[in-house]
Formats: C-alpha cells, structure tokens, sequence
C-alpha cells in the first residue's frame, strides 16, 4: 500500500537538503574570507587564476559586447526614428549598456566560460583526490586551490563587464553612426550629457562586483561540494551555470529596485 505521507516526506527531505547546503556555503565563504589573506601573499596564484578567468575570457566578451551593442543600435535607430530623436541614440545604447546589458549579459557569459571551468576543475581534483592529499601534506586547499579562483573571478568580472560595455558602445557607434548616418557629434554630445557617472555607471560596476562575487562563490563551492565521480562533477557544473544564471537575474532585479529608490 503506498505511503499517502510519501510526498510530504520528499518535501521535506529536499527542504532539510537545501537548508543544510545553504548553511555549507555560508561557513564555506567564511573560510574562504579566513583563508583570502594567504593566498594574496602567494599573489602569483590569484594572478593566475585572474589570467585564466579574466584574460581568456575577453574573446568571447569583446565579440559579444560588439554584436550586442550593433543590435541595440539598430533597434534603437529604428525605434527612436519614428519620434525624430535619432540623435539620442547614443544616450540609448550607452544607457541600455552600463546599467542592465552590460553586468547582466557579461556576468552570463562568465558564468558559463569561466565558472563552468572552475567547477570542473576543481571538481576533478577531489575526484582524483588531489585535495586529499594536499590535506595529507598539511596544505590547506581552500587556500591553495579556493581561495584564489574564488578572487580572481571577483577581480575579473567587472573589468569584463566595463570592456563588454565599450564594445557594445563602439558597436552602437559603428552601426549607427558609420553605416546608417546619424551625425557624430550628437551621438557623442548626447551620451555625455546623458550618461551620470553615479547613478549609471557607478550602478553598474556595483552590479559586475556582486555577479561576480556570486558566480565565483557558486562555482567554487559546487566544484568543491561535488560528488567524486564524472557524473557528479558534470552536475556540478550543470549546477553552476543554472544557479549562477537564476542568481545574476535575481540579484540583478533587486540591486535595480534599490538603485531606483535610490534616484527617486
């Protein structure tokens, strides 16, 4: 006879689950905070892990940022065309970028290069119990392996999301500007005079830095919490992608809500 409790117990096992791993990766940050000091004075390792997660990353950032600042151009364009203010389509592009575009999109695109990578490799190294035997020669590898990935994700992600931004506006430029028309000067003088540099730009560096904590913070610890084998590593990096998505979009919608509040 099947147990009418049954899906009660499911809900309540998968709660108990997800509260528990929740209160992991709380005291998982705090030793990583603890451990941060160690691995800025082996500064060659969080340079690296900078390299890796921020330098090999700007290919698919620049390509990304151009082609999404030569839509929102051409969208824009045609919108703006139908009030007689093209020349606001600097404003519009630069707008669309430093605010929303820019940090969301960049932080996307990182999760999905860089945080991926991330898990997997540390995922691989408790596979094959790497970090076992760091911990047998007394190396502690949430300062060794953690701590640095965890940084140079944090570090690199607004760099990415300013040069994202750049591009797309040199792609609203190009697209605007050089193959439709619009005059330079007020595709310039209007994003200048438009663009505040607190409540636009200095919002979305803010936005960059706490994607980028967040999507370092969840690649880091799902590699670190996954399941030693190849199927449990592939979850984990399956988990970093969607919960680092879920979470950029999240975060994004409440950081934009206070910036909001902020400026009314």
């Amino acid at each position: 006879m099947p147990d009418p409790l049954s899906p009660f117990r499911k809900l309540g096992h998968a709660t108990v689950e997800r509260i528990w791993r929740l209160g992991f990766a709380a005291r998982f940050l705090f030793a990583i905070l603890m451990h941060s000091g160690s691995s800025f004075r082996r500064l060659h390792l969080t340079l690296r892990e900078i390299y890796f997660s921020g330098v090999l990353s700007l290919l698919i950032i620049l390509v990304s940022g151009l082609f999404v600042g030569l839509v929102l151009g051409l969208q824009g364009y045609e919108t703006l065309q139908r009030y007689g203010s093209t020349e606001a389509l600097g404003i519009l592009v630069a707008l669309s970028l430093t605010r929303e575009l820019g940090p969301v999109v960049a932080g996307l695109l990182f999760a999905s290069r860089a945080g991926s990578s991330v898990t997997a490799e540390i995922g691989l190294m408790k596979a094959t119990e790497q970090l076992k035997a760091m911990d047998m020669m007394a190396v502690n590898p949430i300062a060794r392996v953690v701590a640095p990935r965890f940084w140079g994700g944090v570090i690199s992600m607004p760099l990415l999301a300013a040069m994202f931004s750049a591009m797309g506006v040199l792609g609203g430029w190009l697209i605007g500007v050089v193959f439709i028309g619009v005059d330079d000067g007020a595709f310039w003088s209007q994003m200048q005079a438009g663009v505040d540099f607190r409540y636009d730009i200095w919002n979305g560096i803010i936005k960059s830095i706490v994607f980028g904590f967040a999507v370092s913070l969840i690649a880091v610890f799902e590699g670190f919490d996954s399941v030693p084998t190849a199927e449990g590593v592939s979850r984990a990096i399956t988990r970093t992608v969607v919960t680092s998505a879920m979470a950029i979009l999240a975060l994004d919608f409440i950081l934009t809500s206070f910036m909001f509040r902020g400026t009314s």
